[in-house]
């Protein structure tokens, strides 16, 4: 068993430290709230005071922040992680962050002796709670190999998918497939309404053959009770389709629909939905529709 330190106790770092915990993990957290830090010891982790002291004594760096910046602000500086984990250490990135940034911070974190990984998730918090989440990894191939059993924790398809940045690059494509599954499922919900349709006889039969998806799984029953409790904030899927759509151009790879669904989300943003789960573009749906919100 390892000795990791998780930063970032939000709607995904906790659970996920709560799972390596359970795993049989020496897990220490740190968090800018002591509620969480709180939460984490009361499953039976330990908190700390600062990311210095979460990090010195780790042989695992987990972190779990919304965005670029928020990495960097971890990892940079005389009180971040690279300044203050033990040499050999292995960070493991989790946040959702722009491939370029995940690269050129590999590349700092190996001059300060730190072996790096991007290792975003997917499966949001409930995959997070279940430990069954997605997790996608770049970086070196041994160094995967050795964090694999930590990880086995949290997530249950693991998979390495190529060198530093590989990880952020799959994810995009991954926060590309969702957003897109999320607005048509919420344009079909809304279209069978129109038609006073029974919508759970409809979802039921809908999931069973190859319209199947894993939001009409999780989400469709939700979203036609209006029901938009966040799982993934429209905030991340907003910035993560900013990611998408930069990268899409950088590639000079043309993402017609993502690129209209990144409009969609960012409006619904713009509204003040941003703290919504994503599944609320159902709400653009029935204002474009001229259909009042049940």
């Amino acid at each position: 068993m390892s000795r990791i330190a998780v930063i970032g106790l939000g709607i995904m770092g906790l659970p996920m430290a709560v799972n390596l915990v359970k795993a049989g993990h020496d897990v220490v957290g740190f968090n800018r709230s002591q509620d969480k830090i709180d939460k984490l010891v009361s499953a039976g982790g330990t908190g700390a005071a600062d990311v210095a002291e979460a990090v010195k004594d780790a042989e695992i760096i987990l972190t779990m922040v919304p965005d670029s910046p928020d990495v960097e602000a971890v990892v940079l500086g005389e009180e971040g992680v690279f300044a203050n984990a033990k040499s050999g250490a292995y960070w493991v990135d989790a946040s959702t962050i722009r491939p370029d940034v995940s690269v050129r911070l590999a590349a700092t974190a190996a001059e300060a002796g730190v072996k790096a990984l991007d290792a975003p998730v997917s499966g949001g918090e409930q995959g997070a709670i279940e430990g069954s989440l997605s997790i996608m990894v770049g970086g070196a191939a041994e160094d995967f190999e050795a964090v694999r059993p930590a990880l086995e924790a949290v997530g249950g398809t693991i998979v390495h998918v190529g060198p530093a940045g590989s990880g952020q690059t799959v994810k995009a494509a991954n926060q590309l497939i969702v957003a897109g599954t999320i607005q048509l499922v919420a344009e079909a919900l809304v279209f069978l309404e129109a038609h006073s349709v029974d919508t759970e006889a409809a979802i039921r039969v809908l999931a069973g053959g190859l319209a199947g998806n894993r939001i009409l799984d999780r989400k469709a029953a939700s979203m036609a009770a209006r029901t938009f409790e966040p799982g993934f904030r429209v905030d991340l899927h907003h910035k993560d389709l900013g990611i998408v759509t930069a990268a899409a151009r950088e590639a000079g790879v043309a993402i017609p629909l993502g690129a209209l669904t990144a409009q969609l989300m960012g409006s619904l943003r713009a509204q003040g939905h941003g703290s919504l789960d994503h599944s609320a573009l159902l709400i653009l749906v029935e204002q474009l529709s001229g259909r009042a919100s049940r």
